[in-house]
């Protein structure tokens, strides 16, 4: 096997999270182009439908299903509905998440507080948990856990910490899971991004241009990341070119990180 050969995902499924736009959307084009089916989840259908579309060109078979991964029953149900419809899953990538709400910690309440966990961290829990079975029946598996620098570090200027905790919490459970799993064939590993330009960060920006202008002179390599990016480090954790990787959290940040 070639050193390319190492990266392609000929004959492989891959399920990813929040796969309809912004960085989940990326991946799922970087894995069709080598070669793999997809199974793309979000909350919203005609975005979904949309992508599909787009990607109907490269000849993979592309399935979509619409759920708000949030709901830890919803995100349950979703994961029979994949096992269902397509049998086997062999890369998953737990993708969905995000702040959505600026709720300072002291307003946050219990019920604010889990819904933010629950669509961070135990969305992936769950669905690690339901498509994992089959890998480690199959002794072949990665799952790909979308992280975020903010798991190690407070972002200036934002309040409420709900997405920094489940983000930190996703990296230990990404450390746990690999070391569970290991020695059945399973890598679980996960991705750190710094600040990529999303639909999502456009909002941010919008509503706050001082915070767009801080964050952007705190990146070393002076710009903010594109989500075609940050593809091509998910492709490698998804194939056998990361076979001996696991446990790792991979940074991708511009250099953010380094001050």
């Amino acid at each position: 096997m070639s050193v390319l050969d190492k990266f392609r995902l000929d004959g492989r499924r891959a399920v990813v999270t929040g796969g309809s736009r912004g960085l989940g959307r990326a991946v799922a084009q970087a894995f069709a182009e080598a070669g793999a089916d997809l199974v793309l989840v979000g909350r919203d259908a005609a975005a979904l439908t949309r992508a599909q579309g787009e990607l109907a060109p490269l000849g993979r078979d592309v399935r979509t299903f619409a759920a708000d991964l949030g709901d830890p029953a919803a995100a349950d149900a979703l994961c029979t509905a994949v096992l269902d419809a397509v049998g086997r899953v062999d890369v998953l990538v737990n993708n969905v998440g995000g702040r959505r709400e600026n709720v300072p910690l002291e307003d946050a309440t219990p019920e604010t507080w889990r819904r933010y966990l629950d669509l961070n961290l135990t969305s992936a829990v769950v669905c690690t948990r339901r498509f994992g079975a089959g890998m480690r029946a199959r002794r072949w598996g990665r799952v790909i856990n979308i992280a975020s620098i903010a798991g190690g570090v407070a972002f200036r200027g934002i309040h409420g910490r709900h997405y920094e905790t489940a983000k930190a919490a996703l990296v230990g459970f990404t450390r746990a899971a690999a070391a569970d799993w290991a020695a059945d064939g399973v890598t679980v590993n996960a991705v750190a991004p710094g600040v990529f330009l999303t639909d999502a960060n456009r909002r941010w920006f919008a509503e706050k241009p001082e915070w767009e202008q801080e964050i952007r002179g705190r990146i070393p390599l002076g710009r903010f990341g594109a989500p075609e990016e940050l593809a091509p480090l998910a492709l490698y954790l998804a194939g056998e070119a990361s076979a001996y990787v696991t446990g790792a959290v991979l940074t991708i940040d511009g250099g953010y990180t380094l001050w």
